[in-house]
């Protein structure tokens, strides 16, 4: 069975997180939307969506959508999110979540008392790469983890992106920043201990707009952890690492593992490195939620662990001298 996909807006990110996915899967992309018809037109010929709407509500409430997908600018997420709820529909929203830790709760308690399904767009914790990585923290090869490096890198966004938005709720924290955190927070899940933000830096582009920021944490163990975040690389960049007291282990590449699927080894009896399948990280997400959705599988996320990704993000810009979204 196939999931008949309703999307909002015409993004850049469209083509790689449901698109492709949809393709490569079966599902069909029924119906899109943007502010701009035009824009949808070209949208929905380039890519094969069935038809466009004149508006983000006639998509969320078109009875011939099961699951609607929101990659529109950060702080649409939420209302548009309230909006598909309401009409009883699942959603996979891009992260972040929302804009803020309170926003997000609000999001979380409708979805919850609906009873509507809801996913973050962490693609990355669905790849092979990522749940290696996770099974190198525990399994005691790197003997015990001592620090936790998230590094993401990307050049600047053209000045009139919504990423540098205080309005959109822009900001490196929010666009990338909250990967390392969700990182962290995983890792902690899964034995490390929940972590503690210890400090944050930032440099601001605009009044309230981040253009980097570094969240330093610790672990119950005493292990360290790093989220480095920059939007004015002079390329993109996004790896994780894993030091212990017996090695260290680098993802190359953990967001766009269809592209660089490697992790690096090290131990005292050498270098290796393991290939984990260049499938997208973001088809194995779609395939995730359509299984939960058409057989009940249980997803590995749900709404609680969103509300407290958005706690840290706020806690991060707190710590770092700002004010959330």
């Amino acid at each position: 069975m196939s999931l008949r996909i309703g999307v909002l807006g015409a993004s850049r990110i469209a083509e790689n997180a449901i698109v492709g996915p949809a393709r490569d899967l079966g599902h069909r992309l029924v119906v899109v939307a943007a502010r701009d018809p035009q824009r949808a037109r070209r949208f929905a010929d380039t890519y094969g969506v069935e038809r466009i709407a004149d508006s983000y509500a006639d998509v969320v409430g078109d009875a011939e959508v099961d699951v609607v997908y929101n990659p529109l600018a950060n702080s649409l997420h939420a209302p548009w999110n309230l909006a598909a709820i309401k009409a009883g529909k699942p959603v996979l929203t891009e992260k972040p979540f929302a804009r803020n830790h309170i926003e997000a709760q609000q999001v979380a308690d409708a979805a919850t008392a609906a009873g509507v399904s809801m996913l973050e767009g962490f693609h990355y914790l669905f790849h092979p790469v990522t749940q290696r990585m996770f099974e190198l923290a525990t399994d005691g090869e790197l003997g015990e983890i001592r620090h936790v490096e998230v590094r993401m890198a990307m050049p600047a966004p053209a000045p009139d992106d919504p990423r540098w938005s205080l309005d959109l709720a822009g900001g490196a924290l929010m666009d990338l920043g909250c990967y390392g955190l969700h990182i962290m927070r995983q890792l902690g899940a899964r034995g490390l201990g929940r972590p503690a933000i210890t400090a944050a830096h930032a440099s601001q582009r605009g009044p309230g707009v981040d253009e980097w920021c570094d969240v330093e944490l610790r672990f119950p163990s005493g292990a360290t952890g790093c989220s480095a975040n920059t939007m004015t690389a002079e390329a993109f960049s996004f790896t994780v690492k894993l030091v212990g007291s017996k090695g260290d282990a680098l993802a190359h590449d953990f967001i766009k593992p269809h592209t660089d699927d490697r992790i690096t080894i090290r131990t005292p009896g050498g270098t290796r490195v393991e290939h984990l399948g260049t499938r997208a990280s973001y088809t194995y997400q779609l395939d995730a939620f359509a299984a939960h959705l058409l057989d009940h599988v249980p997803l590995p996320i749900g709404v609680d662990d969103a509300v407290q990704n958005m706690h840290y993000v706020d806690a991060a810009y707190r710590a770092a001298g700002m004010s959330p979204r």
